[in-house]
C-alpha cells in the first residue's frame, strides 16, 4: 500500500527587470566629474601662469564685450593684448622690428626706421633722408613709402592697451615757403599726419594722449643742425603702468639730450 503524498511543491523564480538603464541618472554625476576637473585643471594654471597672463584673463572676465581700456579687452574683448610695461617693452620692440622688417621695402628703409626703449616708453623714430623718404620736402604730406611703413606700425600699436604719443621734429633750416609758417607748424603737422592714419586704424578713444611739436628744438644730431637726420617723426609706447609724472617730454634716453638735462618741451600754437 503506497504513503499517501503531499500536495505538490511549485517553485516560482521572478526576473528583476532593469530600470531603463539606470534612468540615466549617471551620465549627469558623470558631466558634473568633468566640468569639476576641468575647473581644477584651469585654477591650477592661472597659478602658474604670469603676472600679465592673469591680469589680461581677468580683465576680458570684467569686460568681454572689449568696450573698455582695461587690458585684455581693449582689443575687441579677444583677450591678445598684454600689458606692456618696463619688463617686456624688449618684446614688444622685437615684434614691432619683425612686422617692419616683413615690408619689401625694408631693405632701403632699415637704416631710416629707429626702434629703442627709454625711460618713457618704447620710441619709434622714422628719420628723413635729404631727398626725403616719408614726407614730402617741406610738406606734411606723407609719401607712400612713409603712408605704408606707418600703416603697418598702427596695425599693431592700436592692439596695445598702452598709451601713446606723437612727435614732429625738423632740422635748423629756416622753413622759405610761406611767411606764416615755420618749422613749428611743420612738425606740429607730421605729427598730427601719423596720428590721423593710427586713428583711422582703430585707435581707441584717448589712446594718444599727446601731439608735440618740437621744431628744430630736440635735434637728433646736434653737431650738424641742418642734416636731414634732424627731421623725423616719433612715436612712443608709454608704459602701461607710467603715470604723468613718470618722465619728462624727453627723457634720459631721448635724443638730443645734453649734460643730463633735456631742453623745454615747446609746442605750436593752435
Amino acid at each position: 500500500m503506497n504513503a499517501p503524498q503531499g500536495p505538490p511543491i511549485i517553485i516560482i523564480r521572478k526576473k528583476a527587470a532593469h530600470a531603463g538603464h539606470h534612468g540615466g541618472a549617471w551620465k549627469v554625476a558623470y558631466a558634473d566629474f568633468v566640468t569639476a576637473m576641468m575647473a581644477l585643471f584651469i585654477v591650477l594654471w592661472l597659478l602658474n601662469s604670469s603676472v600679465q597672463v592673469r591680469k589680461a584673463i581677468s580683465s576680458y572676465f570684467r569686460d568681454p564685450s572689449g568696450s573698455g581700456k582695461l587690458s585684455g579687452s581693449a582689443s575687441g574683448g579677444t583677450g591678445e593684448t598684454v600689458s606692456i610695461g618696463k619688463d617686456n617693452m624688449e618684446d614688444l620692440k622685437e615684434k614691432l622690428e619683425q612686422a617692419v622688417k616683413k615690408r619689401p621695402e625694408f631693405e632701403k628703409l632699415k637704416n631710416y626706421v629707429q626702434l629703442s626703449v627709454t625711460g618713457e616708453g618704447l620710441r619709434v623714430e622714422l628719420l628723413e633722408s635729404e631727398q626725403g623718404i616719408f614726407f614730402d620736402s617741406g610738406s606734411s604730406n606723407l609719401s607712400e613709402a612713409g603712408e605704408e611703413l606707418i600703416n603697418k606700425l598702427a596695425e599693431q600699436l592700436v592692439k596695445l592697451p598702452n598709451n601713446l604719443l606723437i612727435e614732429g621734429h625738423t632740422d635748423s633750416r629756416p622753413f622759405n615757403g610761406r611767411r606764416d609758417y615755420t618749422n613749428w607748424e611743420l612738425s606740429v603737422d607730421r605729427a598730427n599726419a601719423a596720428r590721423r592714419i593710427i586713428d583711422a586704424h582703430g585707435a581707441r578713444p584717448g589712446q594718444i594722449i599727446q601731439v608735440r611739436g618740437f621744431a628744430d628744438q630736440n635735434l637728433l644730431d646736434r653737431s650738424h643742425p641742418e642734416s636731414a637726420s634732424n627731421r623725423r617723426i616719433s612715436v612712443i609706447v608709454r608704459y602701461q603702468d607710467a603715470t604723468a609724472g613718470d618722465a619728462p617730454a624727453s627723457d634720459a634716453a631721448a635724443p638730443g639730450k645734453e649734460n643730463g638735462k633735456a631742453p623745454p618741451e615747446k609746442k605750436a600754437g593752435k
